[in-house]
């Protein structure tokens, strides 16, 4: 392989992150037919395709997507220090994190905490499903994804990474004054019941638990989205179960308890992010709080 050439590599960068040679020739104030020669250079000296065309758009290749990582790191680098030599200061540091949707958003504010406390950054966060949030990743418009669900990553690509990064054990919760003196299962015979979907993680091992006590619950409602389950409990008299950090505001003034811990149930919480040669400070910081501390949220 010759010596890279940058200018080509920032022709790259451009393209891959319009995905139309044409937008991207505009903005650039160069002809359509040079910057597809230059791309076409890059591709020649590294040797490797990195655009398959898509009636007009183009699609980055696997080895075109890696190599974008690497541009988005070097041309990024390369805008903080020209900011950093013309005014003498260190520029605002911008990450992008996606939410699932259904996460818990008290989870959230716990986890991006250190981020509030920074001058020095900028954040975004963006909700969607699963699908769509790994796509953001792989376009590279999110520098991490928040979820609760584990993702089937390919071990044979070392594209992606998943850590774990919190966890919270699953709580019984309700009207205070419904709570009963006892734990579960008794004094729960005439209670209505919030539950996870019967497809999720969690309702599986509460439903072996209740399989072990021989209790059947009464449930008013299945729900997949932590923020409507936080309004049923509050709002319903029912009693729910889910990680007490989704109704923590609730429990702090009075309007729901705490009534109980289940035992060896949990909710984990995972950030799935690229193998990037440089990860923004500000992230590394969030996964290092993450890492010393997966119980603190």
């Amino acid at each position: 392989m010759s010596r890279l050439n940058y200018h080509h590599l920032y022709y790259f960068w451009q393209v891959a992150k319009q995905g139309n040679l044409t937008q991207a020739a505009k903005d650039l104030h160069v002809s359509q037919s040079a910057l597809s020669a230059q791309i076409k250079q890059l591709e020649h000296n590294s040797g490797v395709a990195l655009f398959e065309r898509s009636g007009r758009q183009l699609i980055l290749t696997e080895q075109g997507k890696k190599v974008l990582s690497y541009a988005d790191d070097i041309f990024t680098t390369g805008q903080e220090l020209e900011a950093l030599l013309s005014k003498g200061v260190q520029s605002t540091t911008h990450v992008t994190i996606g939410v699932l949707t259904t996460l818990s958003r008290n989870f959230v504010e716990a986890f991006i905490t250190p981020l509030m406390e920074r001058c020095d950054v900028q954040f975004k966060l963006k909700s969607g499903s699963i699908s769509e949030l790994l796509n953001g990743l792989t376009k590279h418009e999110l520098d991490l994804v928040l979820t609760n669900r584990t993702v089937n990553l390919d071990t044979s690509d070392p594209y992606w990474q998943c850590q774990l990064v919190a966890k919270q054990p699953l709580a019984i919760v309700g009207p205070p004054q419904n709570k009963p003196d006892t734990l579960f299962p008794k004094g729960f015979a005439h209670t209505r019941w919030i539950l996870p979907p019967a497809s999720s993680d969690l309702r599986t091992a509460f439903n072996a638990l209740c399989a072990q006590h021989q209790f059947f619950p009464n449930i008013l409602a299945e729900v997949d989205d932590m923020a409507m389950m936080r309004l049923l409990a509050r709002d319903s008299g029912a009693v729910a179960v889910l990680p007490a950090v989704v109704v923590k505001d609730e429990i702090a003034q009075g309007v729901l308890t705490h009534y109980q811990d289940l035992p060896d149930i949990y909710e984990y919480f995972y950030a799935i992010s690229t193998h990037k040669k440089v990860i923004p400070e500000a992230i590394k910081l969030l996964l290092h709080k993450a890492r010393s501390d997966p119980e603190a949220f």
